[in-house]
């Protein structure tokens, strides 16, 4: 599943990016901000308007606003609550 799929609260580990479906300025900053294979992320908030945007997950102990197409481009896999810490 990919990043935009995945259920509020739920937490996950960024398995894969596509990182050419990115712009590479905003891949970039992505990388800076800790988003890439490996991270623990949990979507905290989706957009309540037609296109669901932004997301807002959180990383550590940030929160991060994504647009929908950058989730889309990071397929994750969930983890159980005791190994999201």
């Amino acid at each position: 599943m990919t990043l935009d799929q995945l259920p509020l609260g739920i937490s996950a580990r960024i398995a894969a990016v596509d990182w050419d479906m990115l712009v590479p300025e905003e891949a970039q900053r992505l990388r800076a901000l800790g988003i890439d294979e490996g991270a623990k992320v949990k979507l905290a908030y989706r957009g309540v308007f037609l296109g669901r945007d932004p997301l807002a997950i959180e990383i550590g102990r940030m929160t991060v606003a994504l647009r929908r197409a950058h989730a889309r481009a990071m397929t994750v896999d969930t983890v159980p609550e005791t190994q999201a810490a």
